[in-house]
């Protein structure tokens, strides 16, 4: 089902996949742009009732991976909208070779949603470099896995400990430990972070955790002071 989250923007959540044997809960976002046409984040799997619900809100013009590691479904929204663009974030080209990209997620927006929508790579990290969005009407930002939050119970076992270890399972939504030891270039990392601690944000939006609702700007600070004070 789709739920409101903010000012022309709708969130899905879908069933969970499992990578690497562990089970992640999946997320989307649907952004309306003021031409009517329909701004799709990290697509989940898609279903004949998930596209009803997505066809009222307006046409699906912009189809958008974040990072590299969110593809599984993009050939499913890609026959199901043909006329929409598919873009690729950096390193998705080279990883889904079957797949046809229409554009590249540069570090600034594309002129189809520079008003709206602004973003921008976080560069230096060895396991993607993912695109962080800000929706300005809505004032959220858009994490995919750069912040993750998973609650005590979801995972068991060896995979619980695992998870707590990588700090995906900490106390509040968290930089996973394994993407702090992977951002090698910390100056590239704080350069794109200080982008992104300039919007106004009020919530925060991540795909695997419960959103941050208010006063987001200050839970972004605190959630990468790991990297200011680096």
């Amino acid at each position: 089902m789709l739920k409101p989250f903010g000012d022309e923007i709708w969130i899905s959540d879908g069933p969970p996949v499992e990578v690497a044997g562990f089970d992640y809960p999946t997320r989307m976002a649907i952004i309306r742009l003021s031409d009517g046409n329909l701004f799709i984040w990290s697509p989940i799997a898609l279903s004949d009732d998930l596209r009803t619900k997505v066809d009222a809100l307006g046409k699906v013009r912009h189809l958008v991976a974040p990072n590299s590691l969110h593809h599984l479904f993009l050939d499913d929204w890609r026959c199901a909208y043909d006329d929409a663009k598919l873009y690729a974030p950096p390193g998705l080209r080279e990883k889904r070779r079957d797949l046809r990209f229409d554009a590249d997620l540069a570090v600034g927006p594309a002129s189809e949603w520079a008003d709206e929508i602004d973003q921008v790579a976080m560069f230096g990290n060895l396991i993607t470099t993912e695109v962080v969005f800000f929706h300005r009407k809505s004032r959220v930002a858009l994490f995919t896995d750069l912040i993750q939050h998973f609650h005590p119970g979801w995972f068991s076992g060896w995979r619980a400990i695992v998870a707590r270890l990588d700090l995906m399972a900490a106390a509040e939504p968290s930089v996973p430990r394994k993407f702090r030891i992977a951002t090698i270039n910390r100056r590239a990392a704080r350069r794109s972070l200080e982008h992104i601690l300039s919007w106004p944000v009020e919530k925060v939006l991540m795909a695997h955790g419960e959103p941050i609702n208010s006063d987001g700007r200050t839970f972004l600070r605190r959630a990468f002071r790991w990297l200011v004070g680096s």
